[in-house]
């Protein structure tokens, strides 16, 4: 008789909890969060490059129901998903799928969307950067892998502005890896333009 393979998990198991940056708060979702999630569902840029199919409302609803149930990486294939709230609304969200589990080769696949009337302001950067924070602090990833369609420009430029760098191209998918090793690289980077803006009187800082 053949025994049922098990696959190993994270001890412990990582669960969603609620994060603040300057402008959002991160959060599980919850269904009082539904007007704001069909604007998400009927954003066309959000449809298109995520690939999802146009829901009804009783779909996307459904829909909702199942992310507020994405709350914990245990397994391969586990999602966690944080809702990112702005100003009493929900602009968006962040995730993250456990892909492996071995310490030693551990990677996670980050996602991201934001409604297209609150782009252009950095939130996508500052939601992102935050799960980034989870993905390497506490689930203690080596890798983090994030796949964006070949025409979506301003997830790939994102996934750039975060420290990702370009690894694969199939089809229609751009495939970015970042390092943790990666990541300290761009944040001093960051601080270096920083600092050379504030010592320019007439500096911009990003």
């Amino acid at each position: 008789m053949l025994r049922k393979l098990c696959h190993p998990g994270l001890v412990p198991p990582v669960s969603a909890t609620e994060r603040s940056t300057p402008r959002l708060l991160l959060r599980t979702y919850r269904m009082t969060d539904a007007d704001d999630w069909l604007e998400i569902e009927h954003d066309e840029a959000i449809r298109q490059g995520l690939g999802w199919p146009q829901r009804t409302t009783v779909e996307a609803l459904a829909h909702l129901r199942a992310r507020t149930h994405h709350t914990v990486l245990r397994r391969p294939g586990d999602l966690l998903v944080l809702a990112a709230e702005h100003e009493g609304h929900t602009v968006g969200d962040v995730s993250l799928h456990l892909r492996t589990v071995a310490a030693a080769t551990r990677t996670v696949e980050i996602g991201w969307l934001l409604r297209s009337a609150y782009g252009g302001r950095g939130l996508a950067t500052e939601a992102a950067d935050a799960m980034l924070d989870v993905a390497f602090e506490h689930v203690q990833a080596v890798l983090v892998t994030a796949v964006v369609k070949g025409w979506n420009e301003s997830s790939a430029k994102l996934a750039v502005r975060l420290g990702f760098r370009l690894v694969a191209q199939r089809g229609e998918f751009t495939t970015y890896v970042l390092s943790w090793e990666d990541r300290q690289l761009a944040h001093r980077t960051v601080l270096r333009e920083r600092r050379g803006a504030s010592a320019d009187p007439d500096g911009v800082l990003p």
